[in-house]
């Protein structure tokens, strides 16, 4: 079976100490790619030396996360807009609204999210789109610039969400760790939703599975998921492995 993580910070700075082990896990685990989603310019560099040591087995998207959208954010929007012009990526992400901690910068979010969404245009890339306690005001942005594709990242909305993102335009959604734990929201909504309207996704390394809960997340576990998703769905693991898999390729052209 193969497998590929669709949202993996394996660059980040809880793996400095061990990258290449984990690495090796990954491919132990049947992970044939991983995609790496940008945050802003603090982890550029970082991103891009993870994405020169893993060349053809990590693929890079570039885009300013909304938790990075403060003072400074046109310098930030500024500095993923010209990268994401540059080429050579696979999507543009991690990219769109979040209201969880704070809602100061809403209106910047917004302006933020909808120059990168027509830049995503433009250069015919899929989006990855973070959306948290924003579900409503995204959708509201898509109705306004359509013909969009991508996934939504750590997929949290009702079934009616999901319905209505998919009549916006080519979305699937990402399902992850989040999945595995008890009286989880979106274990209910998967149960209608085809598997290829899915990709798999861990978010390492936040948001481990259980029984990983509280450690740090690794791609490796994709497997983890990918076993509760066919519990849910009522089919083998392969089928899940094969489906998701080729629904990952093909929207990320990987």
């Amino acid at each position: 079976m193969e497998f590929i993580d669709t949202h993996s910070h394996i660059y980040d700075t809880a793996f400095d100490e061990d990258r290449q082990e984990v690495i090796k896990r990954c491919k132990a685990a049947g992970l044939r790619s991983l995609v790496l989603p940008a945050i802003d310019m603090s982890t550029y560099d970082a991103q891009m030396d993870a994405l020169s040591s893993m060349e053809g087995y990590a693929f890079g998207a570039m885009g300013l996360h909304p938790t990075s959208v403060c003072a400074n954010w046109k310098e930030e929007l500024d500095f993923a807009a010209g990268k994401i012009e540059e080429g050579s990526w696979c999507a543009v992400g991690e990219i769109g609204l979040d209201t969880y901690w704070s809602s100061d910068f809403i209106d910047e979010q917004l302006e933020v999210l909808r120059v990168q969404l027509n830049l995503a245009l433009r250069m015919n890339l899929p989006v990855i789109l973070h959306v948290r306690n924003a579900m409503d005001r995204t959708i509201d942005v898509l109705r306004e610039i359509k013909g969009l594709r991508g996934v939504f990242h750590a997929f949290s909305g009702s079934l009616e969400s999901y319905k209505e993102i998919r009549r916006l335009g080519d979305f699937k959604i990402g399902i992850g760790g989040v999945l595995t734990y008890r009286n989880a929201g979106v274990a209910s909504v998967l149960e209608q939703v085809p598997l290829q309207d899915i990709v798999l996704e861990t978010d390492c390394p936040y948001l481990s599975p259980v029984p990983y809960r509280g450690r740090r997340n690794e791609s490796s576990y994709i497997p983890v998921i990918a076993s509760k998703v066919q519990s849910i769905k009522g089919c083998s693991i392969e089928e899940v492995a094969e489906i998701t898999t080729e629904n990952a390729r093909k929207l990320f052209g990987i």
